[in-house]
C-alpha cells in the first residue's frame, strides 16, 4: 500500500486541542504534524493531486447506531453503546462531545478538500478503496483511549493522539485490504456521519455508504521519542 494516512485529534481549534499528523505508508513514516484543519487538508490534498491514494482517521465519534424503526418500542436502545466501545460509549458525555466537534470538523475539512481536489471520489469502506483506483481518499474513524493511550510525545498530548491514530489506520491497511472494524453498531443500523458528512461537502460517495460501519481503529501507545525526554 503506498498511501499517505493523516490521523486528526478533535478538539477546540480556539483552545489549541486540535492537532494532526501525517505518515506515509508502507513505511510508516512521520512526514508532518501540525495544529490547524487548512494544513491537515493540504496534507492530504499533496498526495491525492499527485495520484496517490489517501486516509483520514478522526478521533471521533463518526457513527452511531440507531434502533430498528419498524419495531415501537425499539426506542428503548436509544444511545446505547456500539459494540466494542466498552465502558466508554459514544453517547456518554465526552463523547457525545467530542461527536458534535468532530462532525463540524470533518465537514469543514472535506468541503475544503473538494475544493482543493476536485473530483475526489470518496469511501468510507476500506474494500471499495482498496478494490479499485477509484475512491482515492478512505474516510474512518480512530479510538485512542483506555490502553491505546499514546505516551506523550515533546509535541503534546494532542499531536500524540493524532499520530497514534495515523499509525493504527496506516498498519491495519497495510495487514489487509478488508480489514476489520474494532467497533460496529450492530445489532442496530448505522447512521455514518463521515458519509454525510462528505456528501454535504459534495464530494463523490456513493449513497448506499449513509447506511453502512465507518471503519473504527483502536490505536497502540506510541512510543516516548528519545528527544521528547529532554523536554
Amino acid at each position: 500500500m503506498d498511501a499517505r494516512v493523516v490521523g486528526v485529534d478533535v478538539g477546540s481549534v480556539s483552545l489549541g486541542r486540535f492537532a494532526w499528523a501525517a505518515v506515509d505508508a508502507p513505511l510508516p513514516a512521520l512526514v508532518g504534524q501540525g495544529t490547524d484543519p487548512e494544513a491537515a487538508v493540504r496534507a492530504l490534498t499533496a498526495a491525492l493531486v499527485s495520484g496517490r491514494p489517501a486516509a483520514l482517521a478522526l478521533e471521533a465519534p463518526m457513527s452511531v447506531p440507531v434502533p430498528d424503526a419498524d419495531r415501537a418500542d425499539a426506542w428503548q436502545a436509544l444511545g446505547r453503546a456500539r459494540g466494542g466501545e466498552g465502558n466508554r460509549p459514544w453517547s456518554a458525555g465526552a463523547g457525545a462531545g467530542v461527536l458534535a466537534t468532530g462532525l463540524a470538523q470533518a465537514a469543514w475539512m472535506l468541503a475544503r478538500l473538494a475544493l482543493l481536489a476536485p473530483g475526489t471520489a470518496v469511501t468510507t469502506q476500506p474494500d471499495r478503496w482498496a478494490a479499485a483506483h477509484e475512491p482515492r481518499l478512505l474516510l474512518a474513524e480512530a479510538l485512542v483511549s483506555g490502553a491505546g493511550k499514546p505516551v506523550p510525545s515533546a509535541a503534546g498530548p494532542h499531536a500524540a493522539d493524532a499520530e497514534a491514530a495515523a499509525r493504527a489506520l496506516a498498519e491495519r491497511l497495510q495487514a489487509s485490504a478488508a480489514p476489520e472494524s474494532d467497533v460496529r453498531c450492530a445489532p442496530h443500523h448505522p447512521f455514518n456521519l463521515l458519509a454525510s458528512a462528505a456528501m454535504w461537502a459534495g464530494l463523490d460517495l456513493s449513497r448506499d455508504e449513509l447506511h453502512l460501519d465507518v471503519l473504527v481503529v483502536r490505536a497502540r501507545p506510541v512510543p516516548l521519542r528519545p528527544d521528547a525526554s529532554r523536554g
